[in-house]
């Protein structure tokens, strides 16, 4: 029973102890008929408890986060801008493809193009398969066999 009492304590005072909790723990454990000016200031002091040791974990688990080299949602909030940003200047969506870029002039015309229409400036070329060793090595070891 004394375990149970104290296995509720450390989960009240630990947790989000609220003023209805505080003031039951301290009737529970102040003697029976005790003022309610006594209950009151315990149940105070059991929430002035509960957020100093909440407090108190709070700054433990985030020094030991530090100290592991993990980001902080501010950093992580941080990135995940920058990302959006470089995405947006890069025309990526958040899928990873690239948006439709909208062109402005003339719409485009379908089938064959005329001498009249303008094309590209690249030419075309075909390619070239390549190969390792140059045409006067290849004849060479042809001869040799």
């Amino acid at each position: 029973m004394v375990l149970d009492d104290i296995k509720k304590t450390f989960d009240a005072v630990i947790g989000q102890l609220t003023p209805a909790k505080a003031q039951e723990m301290a009737k529970r454990y102040l003697e029976p008929g005790a003022a309610k000016e006594q209950v009151a200031k315990t149940a105070s002091e059991l929430i002035d408890l509960s957020q100093r040791l909440r407090e108190a974990v709070r700054k433990e688990v985030t020094s030991q986060m530090r100290s592991m080299g993990a980001a902080t949602q501010d950093e992580l909030d941080l990135v995940r801008k920058r990302v959006r940003d470089l995405e947006r200047a890069a025309g990526m969506t958040a899928s990873g493809g690239r948006t439709a870029t909208r062109k402005t002039g003339a719409p485009k015309t379908s089938g064959p193009k005329t001498s009249g229409q303008k094309t590209s400036g690249r030419k075309k070329t075909t390619a070239r398969k390549t190969s390792s060793k140059s045409p006067a090595s290849r004849r060479k070891s042809s001869s040799a066999s």
